[in-house]
């Protein structure tokens, strides 16, 4: 009789919930016996880290799936912003005086009167898109009204900055496919 008592516990939902916390949290003490910063006394290895790893999250990671996510969107808001100053700026030399030149301008008043209706975040995706060397304007920060004056140059052609958007966000959507089959491989192996 004790058998059947014993065999009906170990197949109870209970046996595998107690199971499964146990196997979690010697994950955690194997995790934290090689983590520089836990306060474990024990001696780790200390993980080597290259250059291309330095400050990137760990393949098969749930951050690395959402730094591919958030890649993904910031490429499609820059566009946006791009796509709005491409319609709606004006070509900063006329055809007769360059007629090669993709440049468009348009004053920032006026691009934030535009962008308002769409996103609250028009300064930061200024900085982004200036730090990709898609626009450029004079200053560190813009300022609604004291700037409104301050032009901002689209510095190439929306055919040419769409296609560099989509090139980014193919290989963002790649790597986010990658990142999930490792994450399910992992979660099939323990």
């Amino acid at each position: 009789m004790s058998t059947c008592v014993n065999r009906v516990f170990v197949d109870s939902p209970l046996s595998s919930k107690v199971a499964l916390f146990n196997a979690v949290a010697n994950k955690h003490l194997q995790n934290q016996s090689i983590n520089p910063f836990s306060n474990d006394n024990r001696v780790g290895t200390k993980p080597k880290i290259s250059k291309e790893e330095y400050g990137k999250p760990p393949k098969g990671s749930l951050s690395e799936s959402r730094a591919f996510k958030a890649t993904i969107e910031v490429c499609k808001e820059m566009l946006e912003l791009c796509e709005i100053i491409s319609e709606s700026g004006e070509f900063l030399f006329t055809p007769e005086e360059k007629a090669d030149d993709p440049r468009k301008v348009i004053s920032f008043g006026e691009l934030f009167t535009i962008y308002t209706v769409i996103s609250d975040k028009l300064v930061g995706m200024l900085l982004r898109a200036r730090k990709h060397k898609l626009v450029d304007f004079e200053g560190e920060c813009l300022f609604q009204r004291r700037d409104d004056h301050v032009p901002i140059i689209l510095l190439k052609s929306i055919e040419e900055i769409r296609t560099i958007f989509q090139e980014k966000i193919e290989t963002a959507k790649k790597g986010l496919r990658a990142n999930e089959e490792l994450m399910e491989q992992q979660q099939l192996c323990s």
